[in-house]
């Protein structure tokens, strides 16, 4: 699964259009689950709302294996890279 995770990781960035904010932010979140596991440290502080966005959505993913993480990232690039195309 490793192989077809670094796939999607490298076809994301092929996009033709931009997934948006909140494509960019699941993808985000599942990218760090399935690289570095949890959510580790505190959350940002109450000035970095970006850090707090990213904080979250990574934390909502808590429990959750790597290698799901990778399954899941790689169905959605697909999605995102299906839409992209039509």
């Amino acid at each position: 699964m490793a192989s077809a995770f670094e796939t999607a990781v490298e076809d994301v960035k092929q996009l033709s259009k931009d997934p948006g904010n909140e494509a960019k932010l699941a993808l985000y979140a599942l990218y760090k689950q399935a690289t570095v596991g949890d959510v580790q440290g505190k959350r940002p502080g109450f000035a970095d709302f970006v850090g707090k966005f990213k904080y979250d959505a990574w934390a909502a993913l808590a429990g959750t294996s790597p290698q799901d993480a990778q399954a899941q990232y790689v169905a959605y690039v697909e999605e995102l890279k299906a839409a992209d195309a039509g």
